[in-house]
């Protein structure tokens, strides 16, 4: 698989809570001499990215991050805070604790309420995988197909686990149509990120890319 390829799935992640300007900076002009599909940045950066960068870059950030037991109004405010700052793509991080306790009519109406102050921007919805049963799983792709959400993601990077294989398969046996595959969490050589794309992973959150 060509480089150009694998960069053009790449969300080229920094998350750190340490994570300075320079650091921030250094990362977005990478992503820009490489084309990559956007830079996962924290959210107090995304205005500062924006001014500097213009439409250079693709700027992704992460809302109700990353525990996701925030409730559904402050994570709007979140997205839309960080819609307005410039970002062009968001991912939230479900309320797990909802999940575990069966509350999944709660957690659908959560994201479609996200779905609706993102209109017209990317929307992903982590479900952060190390933490769920298969069942639990399935029925996520059922709720994030439903929702109305462009993508299914596996992870923050912060659980227990990040992607698996197995999981991309799972969520591509189970998503509807439309809705795409993000895999993220521990993926960084060249072979992982090929073999996650080739499973059906249609961006790949890293925060180390060997041939950058």
């Amino acid at each position: 698989m060509d480089d150009k390829v694998i960069l053009s799935h790449i969300d080229y992640t920094l998350l750190k809570p340490t994570a300075t300007w320079d650091q921030i900076k250094d990362l977005c002009d990478k992503a820009v001499a490489s084309k990559t599909a956007s830079v996962c940045v924290p959210a107090g950066y995304v205005a500062r990215i924006h001014e500097e960068y213009g439409d250079q870059l693709n700027i992704c950030t992460v809302i109700g991050f990353p525990l996701g037991y925030s409730t559904a109004d402050t994570k709007a405010f979140e997205a839309k805070e960080a819609i307005k700052d410039g970002a062009h793509e968001i991912d939230t991080v479900i309320n797990v604790c909802d999940v575990k306790n069966g509350d999944f009519d709660k957690v659908l109406e959560e994201l479609i309420l996200l779905r609706s102050v993102t209109s017209g921007h990317v929307l992903k919805v982590i479900i952060e995988t190390c933490y769920l049963t298969e069942e639990e799983k399935v029925k996520m792709c059922g709720i994030v197909t439903k929702s109305g959400a462009d993508y299914i993601k596996t992870s923050t990077g912060f659980g227990t686990n990040g992607a698996t294989l197995d999981d991309v398969k799972l969520f591509k046996a189970n998503i509807g149509p439309r809705v795409k595959i993000k895999a993220a969490g521990g993926i960084r050589t060249r072979e992982d990120m090929e073999s996650y794309i080739e499973a059906g992973a249609d961006r790949i959150g890293a925060s180390t890319v060997p041939f950058i």
